[in-house]
């Protein structure tokens, strides 16, 4: 199965957070499946990094790689056709970041990895 990460479930995995659930972490442990982290990911920390809301050992452009390639997981960019699902999405939630991570989901037929319960509001698989 291939499931995105939520920015947030990437940076619990990384730092062994206790507020990851059982089941993303043993979904996201399982072999089978393939994580990715999405270029949406890396574009959120970069601008919370930035803006002094999300402090980092090092920066996001070295950061981000270097705990992906530690805890096996790829990289997903954003793509056109990802784009295109934009506004077939209901405006449930509107955090762009999350927007378009299901727009990801949805061209890409993945689950997303979240605790966000307004996710779970939009037709994509949930995972936590």
């Amino acid at each position: 199965m291939k499931l995105i990460l939520d920015t947030c479930t990437f940076l619990w995995i990384i730092t062994d957070d206790e507020r990851l659930s059982e089941t993303a972490r043993r979904e996201y442990l399982d072999e089978e499946n393939e994580v990715y982290l999405s270029a949406v990911s890396a574009w959120e920390i970069s601008i919370k990094h930035s803006m002094g809301r999300l402090p980092l050992p090092s920066i996001p452009e070295r950061f981000v790689p270097e705990q992906r390639t530690r805890h096996r997981i790829e990289s997903l960019p954003l793509d056109e056709i990802s784009t295109f699902q934009l506004p077939k999405l209901p405006l449930l939630h509107k955090d762009p970041f999350d927007r378009m991570l299901i727009c990801q989901a949805v061209s890409t037929q993945a689950a997303i990895v979240t605790p966000d319960e307004q996710i779970c509001r939009y037709p994509v698989r949930i995972i936590w």
